[in-house]
């Protein structure tokens, strides 16, 4: 009976998403059309593995980036939250839209909050709550609405069921294909190279086998990378050192051996999550799956991504190219990105994630999609060729996304494939760095108010007339953790990180410790107190 009425949900489901080819039949027309559009920025993802994230909790802000829609006079928005939004990031977000009155913004956007900051995802939060459900319902035009979330889950598909409104995102039952495992299976089948390594592995025993077999395949290997299936921003990795073993290589030892030297190294790995254990780690395998993987080496060595998306009617566009900003103990987690790609292989990348895209897309796959590579060059050379090798498939939203939609809904503008490159409406080229993990002690304690004042004293708000400076984002982890995001937006590559040093440079000189606490407090609205101003 269960079976059943989980198939009569995922029929549902699909006849939902079919209304979406029906009314946008373009990619242009999907874009431009009024809507009223419900965002769920809902981490429906394995909730202990966001936990190694700081400030996690406040990642529902990044796709904030939607409220710039509300350009569209006709275009209402609905934007649900586990706990409430501070009142000045909302200020902050509709003060930049370009030609439209705050108060004309502000009465065709709904906040709503769950009040729920518990350890589970907002999506499924909302679902426990009918009467938040129902408000929801009845504030939606369903003929010309839809949902749009940061990841799917059964979760948000069952939420759009509820509404009776199309999530415009790949269908939960088609996740597997943004896993480590079924990344691998995609490149395989598109023809794009890879790292050789493993299919889904679902024990430790399993892994020291997968890890033997890798090493005797490859010899010369001299490290291995072993990831849980899901995992955000490189967390969920481990670096596996074979270089202290080597006196057991796959030439000298038989194959028990080598998987029961493997086996015994597992808690010698090293973690990107530095509070990860071998112990946790391993017990995590059984529920989430792993991969383990050759580990890309190189002297010369870039972290290159492309973004698309898959059409309602199956076209596939791409987006954007980024090089990746990563760090962490081993360099695998991501701190920010540059845009664009550099020109030496951003066409190369296009294809590649055409290519991809083509084949998400023969799966059914619908919305966004992202790949990571690894790009390798032989050192002292310039102009040598890069070689790629495919590393993940996103089918999310991820750390790139908001930077570049913010450009591109704050510009108009348009993204040239011919060129790689994005063009502003008067035909300049436009550049940006981002980052999530601008963190520092110093910071904390800010409020949003208190960056609000900074920004607007030292001018770097973003410009609409020049179309340069930087956007904010993820304030709202400021005070705890002295965490913030930003986009640097530049009429050049230069100009752009000149823009976000002199952000970092203001922010330090702001936080600066001092005994005689001579910084500055930037006057606001006077405060009443007992009904006097004050």
């Amino acid at each position: 009976m269960l079976d059943h009425s989980v198939s009569i949900q995922a029929e549902q489901f699909r006849r939902l998403q079919l209304q979406l080819r029906d009314r946008w039949r373009t990619i242009e027309l999907f874009d431009r059309s009024d809507a009223d559009i419900l965002v769920i920025p809902s981490l429906s993802l394995d909730q202990r593995e966001l936990l190694k994230i700081q400030g996690v909790v406040h990642y529902e802000e990044r796709l904030l980036f939607s409220l710039i829609r509300l350009q569209n006079p006709r275009t209402r928005l609905i934007y649900v939250t586990s706990q409430p939004l501070h009142p000045s990031v909302i200020d902050y977000y509709l003060q930049l839209l370009p030609g439209i009155p705050f108060s004309h913004a502000r009465d065709r956007l709904l906040l709503l909050s769950t009040y729920d900051s518990s350890l589970k995802p907002l999506t499924q939060k909302i679902l426990e709550r009918p009467r938040l459900l129902e408000r929801i319902r009845q504030a939606l035009q369903p003929e010309n609405s839809y949902m749009i979330c940061y990841n799917t889950s059964a979760w948000e598909g069952e939420l759009s069921v509820q509404l009776g409104i199309p999530l415009y995102a790949a269908d939960p039952e088609l996740r597997i294909w943004g896993t480590k495992s079924g990344s691998r299976q995609i490149f395989a089948e598109s023809g794009v190279p890879h790292p050789d390594g493993s299919g889904s592995i679902w024990s430790a025993s399993e892994l020291a086998v997968a890890a033997a077999e890798l090493w005797e395949r490859q010899p010369a290997l001299k490290r291995m990378v072993v990831k849980l299936n899901e995992g955000i921003s490189g967390e969920a990795n481990a670096l596996l050192d074979l270089r202290p073993i080597q006196s057991v290589a796959p030439k000298a030892g038989s194959h028990a051996e080598r998987i029961a030297v493997l086996g015994d190294r597992f808690t010698s790995m090293s973690f990107q999550a530095q509070s990860e254990t071998w112990t946790n780690f391993s017990e995590r395998i059984p529920e989430l799956g792993a991969i383990v993987e050759a580990f890309i080496e190189g002297e010369v060595k870039r972290s290159p991504s492309v973004q698309g998306r898959i059409t309602p009617n199956g076209e596939v566009e791409i987006l954007s190219t980024h090089d990746q900003i990563l760090g962490g103990p081993d360099g695998h987690v991501y701190l920010g990105c540059r845009f664009p790609a550099d020109p030496a292989y951003r066409l190369r990348l296009q294809d590649l994630g055409l290519k991809i895209g083509r084949k998400l897309a023969e799966k059914g796959v619908l919305e966004r999609f992202g790949i990571d590579f690894i790009a390798t060059q032989e050192p002292n050379t310039t102009d040598a060729e890069w070689e790629f090798q495919a590393i993940e498939i996103n089918l999310r939203k991820g750390g790139t996304t908001h930077p570049f939609m913010t450009l591109k809904l704050l510009t108009n503008g348009r993204y040239e494939l011919s060129t790689g490159q994005f063009y502003s409406q008067q035909g300049r080229p436009k550049y940006y760095i981002a980052t999530d993990n601008l963190q520092k002690d110093r910071y904390r304690g800010l409020l949003p108010n208190d960056l609000m004042d900074i920004i607007a004293y030292h001018k770097l708000h973003f410009d609409t007339g020049t179309e340069t400076g930087t956007v904010f984002h993820l304030m709202g982890c400021l005070s705890e953790f002295g965490k913030l995001g930003l986009t640097s937006i530049g009429d050049s590559p230069q100009q752009a990180e000149e823009i976000y040093n002199q952000v970092v440079n203001v922010l330090d000189a702001e936080t600066k410790p001092s005994l005689n606490l001579d910084f500055k407090v930037f006057p606001s609205a006077p405060i009443a107190w007992n009904g006097r101003r004050v």
